[in-house]
């Protein structure tokens, strides 16, 4: 038996797992405002009391119900990530399959244009551009977007310089298939695989940035709740309600291991390491 069989049904698994983890978030973040049992910004006499049967994980310094502003928290948390995250994913193919297919002055322009951004932290672009541009959703998601884009657009580009010198490539262009469909039917398909993990592996680390710049308070601006928010509200009361911090930091963690788990899952079963 080969490696790769060996590795298919631990990569079946971890996918299956990291599948079943996404679906759980998703349909609690969906179906938040239906599964929570107050609002966000509902308000009780007891602040920072402990858990009870009205309220699972207690109460936060004004009296809000912290598993509800959780959930519905969860809401703004990952539709940033997402949206984010598939922005960055379309500019990178698009970016990279042009740089790696056409290569010369193109290739050249491109990659040192991408390399401007990723010369800087990701965390410390990320702190700037939202300060320029002010901590809005919108400016969330083009900050993560931009920030995200080099790292995806080279992991596109790579596969591509060897993909287009392929026999079957160069076996559609000598029968007159014209330079457009060549790359989008013969070269992008064969790219899929390590997008695919770098997709999941990028939305593990997307999570971490906006729960960061919430937490530094440059995050979604209130009232709707979020998860980097809800920690920098909490860390104060940690002492006499540690709950209200080990909910948030629970769930960004669950959400985080949801990727880097489907990421492991795609790697096994796709074989893209080897690759």
């Amino acid at each position: 038996m080969t490696e790769a069989a060996r590795r298919r049904p631990r990569g079946r698994l971890l996918l299956a797992t990291g599948l079943l983890m996404l679906a759980t978030m998703l349909l609690v973040t969906i179906f938040g405002p239906l599964i929570a049992p107050y609002g966000a910004a509902t308000t009780s006499p007891d602040s920072l009391a402990g858990p009870s049967a009205a309220h699972w994980l207690g109460t936060d310094s004004i009296g809000r119900d912290v598993l509800s502003r959780l959930i519905i928290g969860g809401r703004t948390t990952l539709l940033i990530t997402f949206v984010a995250v598939s922005i960055a994913v379309a500019a990178g193919l698009v970016l990279g399959l042009l740089s790696g297919y056409v290569g010369g002055l193109v290739d050249e322009l491109i990659m040192r244009t991408l390399d401007v951004v990723f010369a800087f932290p990701v965390f410390l672009l990320a702190i700037a551009v939202v300060a320029a541009l002010g901590p809005t959703v919108p400016n969330l998601i083009l900050t993560i977007a931009i920030v995200y884009t080099p790292t995806l657009a080279r992991v596109v580009r790579g596969p591509v310089l060897s993909v287009k010198r392929w026999d079957h490539v160069e076996a559609a262009r000598s029968v007159g298939v014209g330079e457009f469909a060549i790359a989008t039917r013969h070269v992008l398909p064969m790219v899929i695989s390590p997008i695919l993990v770098q997709t999941s592996l990028t939305l593990a680390n997307t999570i971490f940035t906006v729960t960061a710049l919430s937490f530094l308070g440059i995050g979604p601006p209130p009232p709707d709740p979020n998860w980097g928010g809800m920690l920098s509200e909490a860390r104060q009361f940690m002492e006499l309600a540690p709950l209200t911090v080990i909910g948030p930091a629970a769930a960004i963690v669950f959400a985080t291991m949801t990727f880097i788990v489907l990421a492991n899952g795609l790697r096994e079963l796709l074989d893209v390491g080897s690759r």
